[in-house]
């Protein structure tokens, strides 16, 4: 059984239809989690006509992701940003594939739903540097074993970069698969900075955090560049 877990913050606007979305793999027997950090809208109201579960966490992502995590009753569990779309077949994409591989976690190719043109050099680069490098992003769709992720320990309760941290534990125990089908995310957090900028503040950010910078000052410095 697959468990697709959606961590939120006032995402009233969207979400019913990230969730909806999903519908075709819950008529397959996936279950959909989502995790609320505390919204200020109703997008929990919104949310639990569309998921198996809706439920109220800490605010963090790592957190959030953790909780829902520990109510998943899947044998596979996947992370799923609240404004990305899987491929429709991505239950069984996931299942064979790990099956194939005989590893315990992997993640999507991602494309990036806009229309600047730097956009589609930064999914291409995002998707080759996650090959190379051994490491996934959250806009990828992190998907483990739930064995597995119990033994690392889930992610790491820290503010930002919690899924740069989860891959680096995972690599311990394996290489992670990577999917060349591809789940869309939205663009809007490039847009929304300007594209340039948010990947400039992005690879200084990267960059910080693989130099020791601690993650809860690069959340202050990400968040007050919105």
């Amino acid at each position: 059984m697959l468990s697709i877990i959606v961590p939120c913050l006032n995402e009233a606007e969207g979400i019913a239809a990230t969730l909806a979305a999903l519908a075709p793999l819950r008529a397959r027997g996936a279950e959909v989690i989502v995790a609320d950090g505390g919204s200020q809208d109703d997008t929990v109201a919104r949310a639990a006509r569309f998921a198996d579960l809706a439920l109220t966490a800490p605010r963090g992502r790592a957190s959030q992701m953790n909780t829902g995590a520990a109510r998943a009753r899947g044998e596979i569990l996947l992370f799923l940003h609240a404004d990305s779309v899987l491929p429709p077949d991505a239950d069984a994409l996931i299942a064979e594939g790990l099956e194939r591989s005989r590893r315990g976690w992997g993640r999507f190719d991602v494309t990036i739903n806009g229309r600047h043109p730097l956009l589609r050099a930064v999914e291409t680069l995002m998707n080759l540097r996650s090959r190379l490098t051994g490491i996934a992003t959250g806009d990828q769709g992190i998907f483990v074993s739930r064995s597995l992720f119990t033994t690392v320990g889930g992610f790491p309760d820290i503010a930002l970069m919690e899924d740069v941290a989860l891959s680096k534990r995972l690599k311990r125990y394996g290489p992670p698969l990577c999917l060349r089908h591809r789940l869309t995310t939205s663009a809007r957090h490039w847009e929304k900075r300007g594209v340039v900028r948010t990947i400039l503040l992005m690879w200084r950010l990267r960059l910080a955090y693989w130099l020791g910078a601690d993650p809860n000052e690069l959340a202050l410095r990400y968040d007050g560049n919105r």
